[in-house]
């Protein structure tokens, strides 16, 4: 019972080290906190426009009664609208990142390396300048772009290749065995 509980938590520890969940942990985390802001947007800064539209308070309190039930279609309307909304500023966000995330790739790959600064240097570039440096590391670089290689041979003729090399070879042999019979003779 002992080694199953010792097991159990060796086996936990080790779920719970991996880099998958503290990364989730950190994402929930995270989320939450981004979670507050954009409902914050929403609620604070959104709905009261739209609720002017409405002329209410809020559109949760929108209802109609069916034979002294109410209907709160207001809660369905709220419900779709933050999910629109957020969606929407989820959207913005993201791209607004990816957009920054790209830019800064771009840019890295822009970048001169080692052998390409002290290049750049012996030709006289002025290594302050960035336009500069960028301008002429695309220019070294379209310089010094290798040919792409050859096209792998397909299967077939790779056979082919084969094939031709066993006929040579056993026409080599045929020819071989001949000069011997008539060396024999």
């Amino acid at each position: 019972m002992k080694k199953r509980i010792s097991n159990f938590f060796k086996d936990f520890k080790k779920f719970i080290s991996r880099g998958n969940v503290l990364d989730l942990a950190v994402a929930l985390v995270v989320g939450t906190a981004f979670t507050k802001i954009v409902n914050s947007l929403v609620n604070d800064l959104i709905m009261p426009f739209v609720c002017a539209i409405f002329g209410t308070a809020t559109v949760d309190d929108l209802y109609f009664v069916v034979n002294g039930a109410q209907i709160f279609y207001g809660k369905f309307i709220q419900a779709i609208i933050d999910f629109l909304l957020v969606a929407f500023i989820l959207f913005l966000i993201l791209r607004v990142v990816m957009n920054a995330s790209n830019a800064f790739k771009r840019t890295l790959s822009e970048q001169p390396t080692k052998a390409e600064k002290k290049i750049l240097k012996e030709r006289g570039v002025n290594m302050k300048d960035h336009k500069v440096v960028i301008a002429e590391t695309a220019r070294l670089r379209e310089e010094n772009k290798t040919p792409p290689p050859p096209p792998k041979p397909t299967q077939e003729e790779l056979l082919a290749q084969i094939l031709e090399e066993l006929q040579k070879q056993n026409a080599k042999e045929a020819v071989l065995v001949t000069e011997e019979k008539k060396e024999e003779k």
